[in-house]
């Protein structure tokens, strides 16, 4: 691939249940910590579903208040992100016609939704907000962030479940390379713990009900898994075209060498082994890299064990048995559609670092998952490319290929 047509990562951002910006959630994957912690609310008692994976910081408390009040949480989480991940890039100058931004979200101002429903209900139309409707749409974060960071080259919004974060990216290489910008802000995030949320997953049986010690409970790959804790974050990159980081002398993490957005077309809820085999190779084809060539893999790995096997004997039908395999959903829950943007950074990190998160809870590994899962400590190492994968409800399959 000509280096003018090269993607690369100048700027990371993250809020997670880890830390209130990337460096302090990365080290803490590294540590191999949990941000599972149990539900301290009134209205938790009457759940089946006592954890979930809080974020570290208020993000309101960071923002000016009239400023907080006109966003939803994730809106919050999602500026926040960004303007970190924009800072660390140097906030760099662009045309603002050169600059889009693509953020992703699963479930959009959920919060917003029910919350002003239940005012609507208890009180009447005229106490309803009138920042109501920009605070739910799920174009919400990335119109807010095109706003505060002055992108003008579109505000895009994949909504594809717990792979929007990641399809977020793979459009945002898309842009770049078609030539439509020359930087973009992508990524994806998620805040939806609440009540109706955790019920409704709960009673599709995704989530555990395990609570006795709720940094325990999220267990990728463990024959003792029971199911995903619901997180919330936000993870966020700045891509740049290789040409315009160039021309001004920008630091580079790596690069954004390839990626693959399939769908199942099978099934509203089930893995599909053969939709990921398919979006592992596409994306591995369209970085120019084969398997031998991958040395670490971010496991989409929720905790469940259909989909857990699932992608198991795809990355083993892909890639092989060589690669570092890391879960870290085991030590943040899953964000949603945050979830993907999250594992890129890691496996982007994992590269530059030269180190893979351990897998937390892996006490037994399943003996149907013929992987190298890190677990126990991280790895040292060095490794020239990394595999990020990222899947949703829908049948959302996304695959992200980074180089150092």
């Amino acid at each position: 691939m000509p280096h003018s047509d090269r993607v690369l990562v100048t700027g990371v951002g993250a809020m997670t249940p880890l830390g209130a910006d990337a460096p302090s959630s990365w080290s803490a994957l590294l540590r191999g910590e949990s941000g599972v912690r149990r539900l301290e609310e009134e209205w938790a008692a009457d759940l089946p579903v006592h954890v979930a994976a809080r974020l570290t910081v208020d993000p309101a408390s960071l923002l000016p208040r009239p400023e907080a009040r006109k966003l939803d949480r994730g809106e919050q989480v999602a500026v926040l992100s960004a303007r970190e991940a924009w800072r660390d890039a140097g906030a760099p100058q662009v045309e603002p016609e050169r600059f889009a931004v693509v953020i992703g979200t699963g479930t959009g101002g959920v919060l917003t939704t029910l919350g002003q429903d239940d005012i609507f209900e208890r009180s009447g139309i005229r106490r309803i907000s009138p920042f109501a409707v920009p605070m739910l749409m799920p174009n919400g974060p990335a119109a807010q962030v095109s706003m505060d960071l002055g992108a003008k080259a579109g505000a895009r919004a994949p909504v594809s479940a717990c792979a929007s974060g990641a399809e977020a990216l793979s459009l945002g290489q898309d842009l770049i390379r078609a030539g439509r910008a020359d930087i973009v802000l992508a990524g994806g995030v998620e805040a939806c713990l609440h009540p109706f949320t955790l019920a409704a997953f709960a009673q599709m049986k995704a989530l555990s009900t395990r609570s006795a010690d709720p940094e325990t409970v999220s267990r990728p790959f463990d024959v003792d898994r029971s199911g995903f804790v619901m997180g919330e974050g936000a993870g966020m990159m700045v891509l740049e075209r290789d040409g315009f980081a160039r021309a001004r002398g920008a630091r580079a993490y790596g690069v954004l060498a390839g990626s693959a957005v399939g769908s199942s077309a099978r099934h509203i809820t089930a893995s599909d082994t053969e939709g990921q085999v398919f979006a592992m190779e596409s994306a591995l084809r369209d970085a120019g890299l084969s398997p031998a060539d991958i040395g670490v893999v971010h496991a989409h790995a929720t905790s469940t064990e259909s989909g857990d096997l699932a992608e198991a004997g795809a990355i083993g039908r892909v890639i092989g048995g060589h690669a570092a395999v890391t879960a870290t959903k085991s030590m943040t829950g899953h964000m949603l559609g945050a979830s993907g943007a999250v594992g890129a950074m890691a496996a982007l990190l994992a590269l530059g670092d030269g180190a893979v998160p351990p897998t937390r809870n892996l006490d037994t590994l399943d003996p149907r998952v013929e992987l190298d899962v890190v677990r126990g400590e991280r790895r040292t190492g060095r490794w020239s490319a990394a595999v990020a994968n990222s899947f949703g409800f829908g049948g959302h399959n996304v695959t992200l290929v980074f180089t150092g």
